[in-house]
C-alpha cells in the first residue's frame, strides 16, 4: 500500500516490526546510544503506521457493514459520518508525511532580521517575531530566545529563537526568505502608505554534526553588552557574544546566557549547524535544496507579502495562497501557507 504516491506504508509497517525485534536481543542496551535511537526511530514510525492500520481495520470493516443496507437502511447514514472522520484523519496523516526531509523531525533556530525600511522595517521585524511566538504557542513548541537586537526608535534589528518541539524545523522550514509588509505607517505624520521587509532564516539543530573542523584563526569573536530580552544579570555585563567565521561569513550571536563563557558555548553550537548545512550543500550542489534560495531583502525578492492597505491580503507568491485575514494571520495563525508550502512538495 502506497499512501500519496511516495510513501510505502506495508514497508514501514514491516521496518517497525523490524526494529522491535532488535530491541528483542540480548546485546541490545550494550551500545545505549544506538538503543535510544532505535526507540525514538520506532516512536516516530508509530505515529504514522498506527492511525493508518486503525483506518484501514476500520474501512475494511465498514465495507462489511455495507452487504447489510438493505436490511438496516440506517447504516449507511452510519458510514458516512464514519467517512467523514477518516477523511480529517487521512488530512492530518497527510501533513504528517509530508515532513519526511532529512532534519524535518527536530528543532530550529529561527532568525529575523529587518531589512530596507529604517524604523519602519525594524517594526515589522517584531510583528513577525510576534507572529511566530504565537504559533509556537498555539502548537506548544517551546522558544528559547537567544539573540535580541532592539531598534534605535521601535521594534527590533534582529532576534534569533530556537525553537523546540517534534518537526519545528519540518513545519517552519516554509517561512524562509523575505516578507513584505505594505501599510499606512504609524511613524508617518502624514499617514502615507510604506513598504518594509524583514528577512527570516531557518536552521535545523543538528543533533550530531560530522566532524566539522573549525580553525581558531578562522574566528572572529565579539562581546558585547546584551540588550533587550534577559533580566537585570544578563543585561547589566558583557557577556553576549558574536561569532564570525571568516571562510564563509556566517554570524552567529547568542546573548541569553548569564555568562560570555556559556553564551559562547551556544553560539558555537549553532555555527556548527549551519556550517554543517553549508558543508551538505557545497558536497551535494543542490544549495537551494536545505538552506534556500539566498535574497536581497528588498523589493521583487519576497515570498510572502501582508498588505494592509489599500486592502486586506497576505499572499504567498510561491503558491499563490492568500487570504483576506491579514490580523488572523499576523495572530499566529500562518498553518494555511505552511500546508500549502509542504503539498507544493519542496
Amino acid at each position: 500500500m502506497t499512501y500519496g504516491g511516495h510513501f510505502d506504508i506495508d514497508k514501514k509497517i514491516k521496518e517497525v516490526a523490524s526494529l522491535e525485534e532488535k530491541t528483542k536481543q540480548t546485546t541490545f542496551w550494550e551500545d545505549e546510544k544506538n538503543a535510544q535511537k532505535v526507540y525514538k526511530n520506532i516512536t516516530s514510525l508509530k505515529k504514522i503506521t498506527d492511525p493508518i492500520k486503525k483506518i484501514k481495520k476500520e474501512i475494511e470493516n465498514n465495507i462489511e457493514l455495507l452487504e447489510l443496507i438493505e436490511e438496516e437502511e440506517n447504516l449507511l447514514e452510519n458510514i458516512e459520518v464514519e467517512l467523514e472522520k477518516y477523511q480529517r484523519q487521512l488530512q492530518e496523516l497527510e501533513n504528517f508525511l509530508l515532513l519526511n526531509g532529512k532534519y524535518d523531525k527536530g528543532n530550529c533556530i529561527l532568525e529575523i532580521h529587518s531589512g530596507a525600511g529604517g524604523t519602519e522595517a525594524c517594526d515589522w521585524a517584531i510583528m513577525l517575531y510576534r507572529m511566530y511566538t504565537r504559533w509556537c504557542e498555539k502548537n506548544k513548541f517551546k522558544i528559547k530566545i537567544l539573540d535580541y537586537q532592539e531598534g534605535e526608535e521601535a521594534g527590533i534589528k534582529s532576534c534569533s529563537i530556537e525553537i523546540v518541539g517534534e518537526n519545528a524545523y519540518g513545519y517552519l522550514k516554509s517561512e524562509k526568505g523575505v516578507h513584505r509588509l505594505v501599510r499606512l505607517s504609524p511613524f508617518d505624520s502624514n499617514n502615507r502608505r510604506h513598504t518594509s521587509f524583514a528577512s527570516v532564516e531557518l536552521t535545523p539543530e543538528i543533533e550530531e554534526v560530522e566532524d566539522i573542523k573549525i580553525e581558531e584563526q578562522d574566528l572572529k569573536i565579539d562581546v558585547y553588552r546584551s540588550s533587550g530580552c534577559g533580566g537585570q544579570g544578563v543585561n547589566t555585563t558583557d557577556s553576549a557574544v558574536r561569532i564570525t567565521h571568516l571562510p564563509t561569513k556566517t554570524v552567529v550571536t547568542c546573548q541569553n546566557e548569564r555568562s560570555q563563557i556559556q553564551n559562547k558555548e551556544e553560539a558555537m553550537r549553532v555555527l556548527k549547524s549551519k556550517l554543517q548545512l553549508l558543508e551538505e550543500e557545497k558536497r551535494e550542489k543542490e544549495l537551494n535544496k536545505i538552506k534556500g534560495e539566498e535574497k536581497n531583502i528588498e523589493f521583487g525578492s519576497q515570498i510572502r507579502s501582508y498588505v494592509m492597505h489599500p486592502y486586506s491580503m497576505v499572499k504567498d507568491h510561491r503558491t499563490n495562497t492568500e487570504t483576506s485575514n491579514v490580523g488572523k494571520v499576523l495572530d499566529g495563525e500562518i498553518d494555511l501557507f505552511i500546508d500549502s508550502y509542504l503539498k507544493r512538495g519542496e
